[in-house]
């Protein structure tokens, strides 16, 4: 039996999410379906981090056990020609039995896009947030400087989050402009339920000056759901990648790229 972990590059805007759904089409459930048919038997696989409906993936990293003998070039180019066109397999690589796609990993990183711009887009309006008020980047990124480090994070996770506990080690929240794009950039150890979209709603309202920086320092430390900023939404919302101990030999690093000009 032979584990194989793969990567994802996946448009989420036509999905329930990556979790198999019962009367909902899933990631999950349609490269199950590719990969089985490659390997002439079903195929189970585990992934880094389950995307709700809607969100987007660079790099979302999964593995699946199979007797199935084929190349990891076969893996690929098979998975590829059986997968609709918003859903592309990137990368296999054999990984030994004890790597596990979500306890493997080390961080994950997801990145936020937004248009800050008059008019809407006619070609991005389900792979971005749209925000025509000019946005403060740098007041945003003086309060993603506040939110940085280990804590308790209760008023930016969902009320139907299912984690045991709140407290998460926010290594980076960054925040840059370029032209009309802003793009907010998140990496943990893992997330909570909606954390980033949180993260990413409180962080537009200090950019649209509805708020100073510092209230995004109250928030954290109010531990209260109900006094922050809406959620954004998910169409700007990417899995940008996950890092893993460099001993697998996993493309970890995310794409450099996420403006339409150079990645979508």
């Amino acid at each position: 039996m032979a584990r194989i972990a793969v990567g994802l590059e996946y448009q989420g805007s036509a999905y329930a999410g990556w979790q198999v759904q019962p009367a909902a089409p899933s990631i999950q459930a349609v490269t199950e379906r590719a990969l089985g048919r490659i390997a002439a038997m079903p195929v189970a696989l585990v992934c880094a981090g389950r995307t709700d409906a809607g969100v987007h993936a660079l790099n979302q990293v999964a593995h699946f056990d199979t007797p199935a003998l084929r190349s990891l070039r076969s893996w690929v180019l098979g998975a590829n020609s059986e997968l609709p066109a918003d859903v592309t397999l990137t990368w296999a690589r054999p990984v030994p039995p004890h790597f596990h796609a979500r306890f493997s990993a080390e961080a994950r990183i997801y990145r936020y896009l937004i248009l800050n711009r008059t008019a809407r887009s006619a070609l991005h309006a389900q792979r971005a947030t749209w925000i025509h008020r000019p946005l403060d980047t740098g007041a945003m990124a003086q309060a993603a400087g506040l939110l940085t480090g280990e804590h308790d994070f209760s008023a930016f996770r969902a009320a139907g989050c299912q984690a045991r506990s709140p407290v998460r080690r926010l290594t980076h929240l960054g925040v840059v402009r370029r032209g009309d794009w802003v793009v907010i950039e998140a990496q943990a150890n893992a997330f909570l339920h909606h954390m980033v979209r949180n993260l990413a709603g409180l962080l537009i309202r200090v950019g649209k000056q509805d708020a100073p920086p510092e209230w995004a320092r109250e928030v954290l430390e109010g531990r209260d759901r109900t006094r922050s900023a809406p959620t954004a939404p998910a169409a700007g919302l990417y899995l940008a990648g996950v890092r893993y101990p460099p001993a697998f030999g996993l493309p970890s690093r995310p794409p450099e790229g996420l403006l339409p000009a150079d990645r979508l």
